[in-house]
Parts: C-alpha cells; structure tokens; sequence
C-alpha cells in the first residue's frame, strides 16, 4: 500500500529524510520510531501529500505522491492524525467532524452514523455539543482521531494518536488501530512509545534522518543476540567478579550485589558459572534472567548511528 524509494527531503540545506526506502503491506501496522528530528512526521507528511519531496519516489495506494492529481486520489483515500491537531476551536465537537464529513463527500446519513459511532467510541458523547476551544489536549486528540475516521479511509496515519491521553483512553486507541487492521486497513504509526509499538507493530522501522533498521519488533529484540541472567548473591568479593571474569564472558557487570552475565544459552552455561561463583566462595541467592526488549534494541541501534 506504501512504497518508498530513495525519498528525500532538504529545507535549505539540512537534510531532514535521507534515502528512505520501505514498502508497508496492505493490512499491516508499521510503526516509525526514531529520536526528535529524526525526519519522522517529515515523512509523514510527505506521504500524505501536504509537503513535497526533494528526491526519490513515494506511492500510496499505487498513486504517486509527486503528481498532483494522483495526490488528490490519495488525500480521499487516507485519514491523518497529525501532531497538531487542527481542530476550529470556536466549532463544537460535533461541528468540526461534520465539516470534515462534508469536505470527504459524505452524505448527511453517513455523516450522522459516523460522528455518532466515534465519538461514543472515544467517550465524548456529551461533549459532542461543546466548543473544542475549551476541550483539553486528551479531548481534542480524540476529535482528530475521529475526524481520521470519518470517511471510512483504507490508509491511516497517525502521529503520536496516544501522546496526549490517559492511559485508559490510551488503550481505547490501541484496541481500535487493532480493530482497523482487522478489518485490512493499513496504519503507518509515528511514535515515541516503544511499549505501545512492541504491542500493536507489525513491523517497526528506526529512522534518524536515514534508515537505520526494519523488521518485527521480535526480530529487532533478537539482533542484540542471547540473555542476561542475573545472579543475586548475599555479598560479592573481587576473587568472585574476578573467577567470572576468568570464563571470558562478555558484559560482566556487577550492581550492588549482583552480577549481570551476557549468556548465549543459559540453560547450558548457568549451571558452570553457578558452580565458579560457589567455588569462590560465593553464596546465590537466586538467579533471574533478563531477554532484551525493544528499549535496548532501538537505543542501541541509535546509538551506533551517532
């Protein structure tokens, strides 16, 4: 549904997308992370027509995003939460979605039944018939939400949907982008929150201006390779860290009274370092392990791009 080749945008000088080259399937989740000026709602915006490209090629929906009227086909065919969002303060809640049914070429009924449906969804209900002027930032990011949704779009864009919200209004929006994939619609998620993108992504790609790393979140986890186990001793002693160190084992660390051993196959290894550390005098008291989580993978994976 999305196909990026070699996409790149400058603003006077700087390179903000470097090269981008990405395909996003029909029915996928595909989150976008990456550090602050990274290039992520860059190429967001990109994609939904609202600023032009510098290079390289981009296509949603099969339509190219350089053609002018192939861009008006795709701004029908997407719905966009952006990271501001837009909303005409003085209109009540119900107003603005209805203005935007109507700019979408929806008919009065299907306008009605949408704007109803969504915003029980969102729990607005009786907020519907407030100025969004007066609604807080959780409140209004729920209108936009349901503005995105109005017009039945097979292509959803969402710029951080969860940033401003608590965290029970927060899984409402999970629960829903995991409905739309249901229903085979494609969602390109830019966000922040690695635990949100680890449950809901399909695949994730880590940017920073260029691409740095694709695949599902349980395959970026699995790069960093093998466990930590963690062994939890009554007190430790040089001649203790020193006999570990001694197995040539990589990443020893010692925290307090731990020691925190990188491990390719715990169930194999533990039982011979368990046995080291008793002979050196080391009493355990348990032992943990510890597999890597999508935290580490993207900080290392950023942090190697520095």
């Amino acid at each position: 549904m999305i196909d990026v080749n070699q996409l790149t945008k400058r603003f006077e000088g700087v390179t903000a997308v470097d090269g981008l080259t990405f395909r996003v399937d029909k029915g996928e989740v595909f989150g976008f992370l990456g550090p602050n000026g990274a290039g992520k709602t860059t190429t967001m915006r990109m994609l939904c027509c609202l600023i032009s490209k510098t290079s390289g090629e981009a296509k949603v929906g099969g339509y190219d995003t350089g053609n002018d009227n192939d861009s008006l086909k795709i701004r029908k065919m997407i719905g966009l939460v952006p990271d501001n969002v837009g909303l005409y303060e003085e209109l009540t809640a119900y107003e603005n979605l209805d203005f935007y049914g109507k700019l979408y070429e929806r008919t009065e009924a299907q306008r009605k039944e949408a704007i109803e449906r969504y915003l029980r969804i969102m729990g607005l209900q009786g907020k519907q018939d407030q100025p969004v002027g007066g609604f807080s930032k959780g409140m209004k990011q729920k209108v936009a939400l349901a503005r995105a949704l109005l017009h039945n779009p097979q292509i959803l864009f969402f710029d951080e949907p969860t940033v401003n919200l608590d965290p029970e209004s927060a899984k409402v929006v999970r629960d829903l982008i995991l409905e739309l994939k249901g229903q085979g619609k494609t969602i390109f998620l830019n966000t922040h929150d690695l635990d949100e993108a680890q449950r809901i992504c399909d695949r994730i790609a880590i940017i920073n201006t260029r691409l740095l790393a694709i695949n599902s979140p349980a395959e970026l986890k699995r790069s960093l390779g093998g466990k930590q186990v963690i062994f939890q001793l009554a007190s430790i002693s040089d001649a203790i860290v020193n006999t570990v160190k001694d197995m040539k084992r990589k990443n020893v660390k010692v925290e307090s009274n731990r020691i925190i051993v990188d491990v390719a196959d715990p169930q194999k290894e533990n039982p011979d370092i368990v046995r080291e550390i008793v002979a050196a005098g080391g009493d355990i008291q348990f032992i943990t392990e510890s597999s890597p989580d999508l935290e580490d993978a993207y900080l290392k994976i950023v942090g190697e791009s520095k």
